[in-house]
């Protein structure tokens, strides 16, 4: 199959990359700089990851989108004010980092870059835990997007994730298992100077939470705290 990869440069979207790339061939891969505070670092991650393997990495800018991001995801806020939200796997955690239709947005326009090239599918780095707070990171939303497309696109473009029924824990594994490159990963909702994660926010708790207890080499040193 040929692929057009979306890549934030996160867990879920390289080791996704990794595993469109063994499958077939990847046409392009996307990152979306949508005014997310993190953008430089992702788009820095995302580059060097396709750079690897010899893949065309493209920047999709979507300045519209700044004015829709609720205030910690843009960062107006103090740094580190945007926390996982302790157990509560609603409410809070959804509020403060829910993007209005954002993967429904991405998923959209890489089918239109897929169709264009001739790509077979849309690859999006989707998880089983997430899915439990975000309606656009599920099964459902991957197949429902699918059956979207059919009436968008006229080579019925799929959407794809490798990992949409995996835990964090089971993805650090697979990207582990197939050489993913891990070192590169920037899963975190702040900026940084030096690619380092703030460790606090929910998105690198959850990644913290996912290599608990084992002494990986890709992350160490990768959290300020």
């Amino acid at each position: 199959m040929r692929f057009i990869v979306l890549l934030s440069g996160g867990l879920d979207s390289i080791v996704n990359f990794k595993c469109a790339e063994e499958r077939g061939s990847i046409e392009t891969a996307l990152t979306f700089d949508y005014g997310q505070a993190a953008a430089e670092n992702e788009i820095r991650a995302a580059a060097e990851c396709a750079g690897r393997f010899g893949v065309r990495h493209e920047v999709v800018e979507l300045a519209w989108y700044g004015g829709l991001l609720p205030e910690a995801m843009s960062g107006r806020v103090e740094e580190g004010q945007l926390k996982r939200g302790g157990p509560d796997t609603g409410g809070s955690m959804l509020e403060q980092a829910w993007v209005p239709n954002r993967n429904g947005v991405f998923v959209n326009i890489g089918a239109a870059f897929a169709e264009a090239s001739g790509a077979d599918a849309v690859v999006i780095g989707l998880n089983l835990e997430e899915a439990e707070v975000f309606p656009d990171n599920s099964e459902a939303f991957m197949k429902s997007s699918t059956r979207a497309l059919r009436n968008s696109t006229l080579s019925e473009v799929e959407v794809v994730s490798f990992t949409t029924l995996l835990s964090k824990r089971e993805i650090v594994r697979l990207g582990l298992d197939n050489d993913s490159p891990l070192d590169l990963v920037y899963s975190c909702y702040e900026a940084s100077a030096d690619q380092r994660m703030c460790g606090t926010c929910q998105s690198c708790a959850r990644l913290k939470a996912a290599i608990e207890g084992e002494h990986l080499a890709p992350f160490a040193g990768r959290f300020v705290r």
